[in-house]
């Protein structure tokens, strides 16, 4: 007899304020991660726009905004520029690791040292080692962490200059959160380098893209993202390749405030429907 569909349960968060948009407040809607399909729900919500964080999937549910648009890079078409060209020379020597999801005094060292200077004031500044603990090794999913260290000439770990927890989806990989040393001019462009990295792990693994989380019109800070071409974004209508040049740019260029959508987005459960057979 054919077991029935089993379907995640689905919350909303209460409205808080924006991290990146001023004047405005975020709402996400979320699920847990657990079970035997963990992995199955993980990879089918990263299909329709999902983030994860230890064993909960979430997405951006606000009620009068959509700017937050989940993009991901087509690695098997990706053709380094130029620059990018010659930032993978520059750092062609690091020692690349990939680790188990174990967190380290090591890393958490650096992570505080990179959100001192990157984020201060942000939320993840107040994380201590339990919590980054928490972040890293509670992962119902493939998860790694990846490793960015100083050649040696003797054998031994050199210096942790960057690092990036990483999950190896069924498409792809979902870049979960990077960080790396913010003061040396020597690895001047290291978070550049790390989704540089990935892409071309991506492309080596067969595995078509790299998720690289929400791309935010009108936030500057998230503009690096549509560096990495060819990009796609998630709309209405699915996924579309996407350069950047439109909207964003155009109101810049025109000093117009940028267009927010007010429909939220919502989950189609039979995007979902195929994985939860028991």
């Amino acid at each position: 007899m054919t077991a029935p569909f089993r379907f995640p349960r689905f919350f909303v968060t209460s409205p808080s304020p924006c991290p990146y948009l001023p004047g405005k407040s975020e709402r996400k809607v979320f699920t847990e991660l657990s079970g035997t399909n963990a992995g199955e729900l993980n990879d089918a919500l990263g299909r329709i726009g999902f983030r994860r964080s230890q064993n909960v999937a979430y997405r951006p549910s606000c009620s009068d905004c959509s700017a937050c648009v989940s993009v991901r890079v087509v690695a098997g078409e990706f053709k380094p520029n130029a620059s990018q060209r010659k930032l993978m020379r520059r750092n062609s020597d690091l020692v690349v690791s990939v680790c188990k999801p174990w967190s380290t005094d090591e890393q958490y060292g650096l992570l505080q040292r990179y959100l001192h200077a990157r984020h201060p004031g942000g939320g993840m500044t107040e994380m201590d080692e339990l919590d980054y603990a928490d972040m890293v090794e509670h992962s119902p999913v493939d998860s790694y962490i990846i490793e960015y260290r100083e050649p040696t000439t003797d054998g031994t770990p050199g210096d942790l200059v960057g690092a990036c927890l990483t999950d190896k989806q069924g498409d792809g990989l979902s870049m979960i959160y990077s960080f790396f040393e913010p003061d040396s001019a020597k690895r001047s462009g290291m978070g550049n380098y790390i989704i540089l990295d990935h892409i071309m792990r991506a492309r080596k693994s067969g595995l078509p893209y790299v998720y690289l989380g929400y791309w935010v019109e009108g936030s500057e800070r998230m503009q690096y993202k549509v560096k990495y071409q060819p990009l796609e974004r998630l709309g209405a209508g699915g996924w579309t390749r996407f350069d950047g040049r439109d909207a964003d740019t155009a109101n810049r260029a025109s000093g117009a405030a940028p267009h927010v959508d007010s429909r939220p987005a919502s989950v189609q459960p039979r995007e979902l429907a195929e994985l939860f057979r028991k």
